[in-house]
Formats: C-alpha cells, structure tokens, sequence
C-alpha cells in the first residue's frame, strides 16, 4: 500500500549548466547597462533594478520550492495515519 517516492537528484552537468546560465546572463546584463549611452544616474538605477529583481527571483523560487516540499510532509503524514488506521481495523472484531 505504501508507495515510495523517488527523490529526484539533480545531475552536476546540469547543475554547472543552470550556474554558468545564470552567470552569463548576470554578465550580459552588467556589459549592457554599463555600455548604455545614458547618465550615470541612469545605469545605476538599472544595476539596482537588476540585482532587487535577481534577488526577488531567488526568494521566490525558494519560497515556491518550501511550500512544495510542505504539501508533500502534510500528503506523507496524513498518508502515514491512513495506513495505520487501516492496519489497526479488524471488521470482525466484536464490538463490547
């Protein structure tokens, strides 16, 4: 009745991969403002923009990632109680 659940592990190819993108992306951004022919005011505002919605897109990722990872503990205990409930009852067992 109980099934297990087969947890998922991440390759170190795709690992690098995931970081290298993200590095790049960071990198071409940063190349891209500081190339921008716009005041300096200007660039800084968008350097600022760019790492508050980097660091936006991290807590929301973990955020997202807890509550997945909460939903799945709740679904395993509840099922946990179910199984025990249903090894504890005996239809025929005689009621006092």
């Amino acid at each position: 009745m109980s099934e297990s659940q087969v947890k998922q592990q991440n390759t170190n190819a795709y690992h690098a991969q995931a970081v290298i993108s993200f590095a790049i992306a960071i990198a071409a951004v940063g190349i891209g403002i500081f190339q921008l022919e716009a005041s300096a005011w200007v660039r800084a505002f968008l350097a600022v923009s760019v790492l508050y919605l980097t660091t936006s897109a991290f807590t929301l990722a973990k955020v997202v990632r807890d509550r997945q990872e909460s939903d799945r503990i709740v679904s395993r205990v509840d099922q946990a109680r179910l199984e025990k409930l249903l090894a504890e009852h005996d239809p025929f067992q005689q009621k006092l």
